[in-house]
């Protein structure tokens, strides 16, 4: 059972309490903060913080909603190659759907959307259309030439002069995006220099959880953060801005590092020379992060975890031609890094002696022999197998074995009656000419739902799916479909060999 490493709580007033004190302290009309990582559904941070709230964020700004207005960025370029969200398996312009959704449930209501580079892209415009016809302000920028190096261009009514205004009236405005790259830094700066343009004391911040400034450079929490971006080749180092002005050591990454004087020079020429209150880009963050660990053992070890479960992400990722080699070589660098290999996430061994027992036996699905584990949230932390068969995908047994076990319900009573088998097979093989009938997870937890209608010892184990979110799970193979909404909807954290499930190249 996984310790709580993180208070939530803590972080939450300290976080409210010092974006507050950065506005008031700078004596501005308005404080413009890039908000970066996710604004809902934080998991990454949750997986290597356990205790941190995946939506602290949202609670954060629900606090200061009195004082907050909120822009969303989305780059044209994300929208056009349908870029997709991995955790939630939705394109990025789905994820603003989602994300004002998310806001408008939460009492929050954003002021508009910002298409960042925008090159009159035919599918953004189709976006463009849809937000507008819901009544949501959209705006576009378009690229600057030059930027940002041409200071005299950029900082001009030709640069960000050219972008159009956002109408904000709090003293705070917070600027998301479903990603990174989708334009917030770019949107800050050309709000400053139009409030600058209208008589307007504006300033810019940072919020970015991670790397945690305070802790140590090669601290796992900042090295798992290094593997979550390996894709972006991202890497975590000392700023040297603020070891030479406070000649004390905190932890920035590179991009930070190497925009910063670029970045300086476009501020003071928006709000003049000796106007600019930060001498490093770690002073420009208001993260409190860090002063928030209350077991930082507990924490090293989930981000560690993390590490692992990263490799194997964009193992499968390069398999399906979705991430480059070099992606998956510097996951395993950092792994390596901090001596951990495939076998120190638990799960693993148990799935592949489960995909070798079935291999054995011969009760594979075709020629096809997949095993999963997975980590029950017990005070034992038994892990449970399954295998797959010509009735079942092994995320589908292992599912219902986990279940069974919260459940206290025996290995040989069946939770899925026959009939409904035997119903959904017939379906299957007979009217729609499937040639596998073997049930994937969605269809196995369907039935399951339909079998609970009447059998009781099904509805009690059904109510123990709950019990299954925040799980460590391992598949041999990587999952269909099928087997990925369930699993998805079910919260656990997946990993997987990089082996497909199948022979066919379509999985429909």
């Amino acid at each position: 059972m996984m310790k709580v490493g993180f208070d939530s709580v803590q972080y939450l007033k300290q976080q409210s309490e010092f974006i507050l004190e950065r506005a008031k302290s700078l004596g501005l009309d308005r404080l413009y903060i890039e908000f970066g990582g996710k604004l809902f559904y934080d998991m990454h941070a949750a997986r290597i913080l356990p205790g941190f709230d995946p939506n602290v964020k949202i609670k954060l700004m629900q606090m200061l909603k009195d004082k907050t207005d909120i822009i969303i960025c989305v780059f044209a370029g994300d929208i056009e190659r349908r870029k997709m969200r991995a955790d939630f398996g939705i394109t990025y312009d789905a994820d603003v759907l989602k994300l004002v959704d998310d806001l408008r449930d939460g009492d929050l209501d954003p002021k508009s959307v910002v298409i960042t580079r925008f090159d009159n892209q035919p599918l953004v415009k189709q976006f463009m259309d849809k937000l507008t016809r819901r009544d949501i302000k959209v705006f576009t920028h378009r690229a600057i030439k030059g930027y940002p190096a041409d200071l005299v261009l950029v900082v001009s009514d030709e640069g960000y002069g050219s972008n159009p205004y956002i109408e904000v009236t709090k003293p705070i405005c917070v600027v998301t995006a479903p990603g990174p790259n989708s334009g917030k830094m770019a949107t800050c700066l050309s709000q400053l220099y139009h409030e600058y343009k209208r008589g307007k004391k504006a300033g810019y911040a940072k919020f970015e959880t991670f790397p945690i400034w305070n802790l140590p450079l090669k601290h796992p929490v900042n090295v798992a953060y290094e593997s979550a971006t390996a894709d972006l080749g991202d890497f975590n180092c000392v700023d040297p801005f603020h070891l030479e002005a406070y000649g004390k050591v905190a932890i920035n990454y590179n991009r930070d590092v190497e925009a910063f004087p670029l970045l300086k020079k476009i501020i003071e020429r928006i709000m003049g020379a000796g106007n600019v209150p930060y001498k490093s880009p770690t002073d420009m963050g208001v993260n409190r992060a860090g002063f928030a660990i209350v077991d930082d053992l507990a924490c090293q070890a989930a981000a560690k975890q993390e590490l692992i479960r990263r490799y194997f992400r964009y193992s499968c990722e390069y398999a399906i031609g979705a991430a480059a080699s070099k992606t998956v070589e510097r996951a395993e660098l950092l792994m390596k890094e901090l001596n951990l290999g495939p076998a120190d996430r638990l799960v693993v061994g148990p799935a592949r002696r489960a995909a070798e027992d079935a291999r054995h036996k011969g009760k594979g699905d075709g020629d096809i022999f997949c095993g999963a584990a997975i980590e029950l949230n017990d005070e034992q932390s038994t892990i449970v197998t399954g295998k797959n068969s010509s009735l079942m995908h092994a995320s589908s047994a292992v599912v219902l074995n986990a279940i069974k076990r919260l459940a206290g319900i025996p290995d040989k009573i069946d939770l899925i009656s026959k009939n409904v088998l035997e119903s959904i097979g017939h379906l299957k093989n007979d009217i729609f000419q499937m040639k596998n009938v073997s049930l994937d997870l969605g269809e196995a937890l369907i039935a399951l739902g339909i079998s609970a209608t009447t059998n009781p010892t099904a509805e009690f184990a059904m109510e123990k799916l709950k019990e299954l979110k925040g799980c460590e799970m391992h598949m041999t193979h990587m999952p269909t479909p099928g087997d990925e909404a369930g699993l998805r909807r079910l919260g656990v954290n997946l990993t997987s060999d990089p082996n497909f499930a199948s022979k066919h190249l379509f999985l429909g």
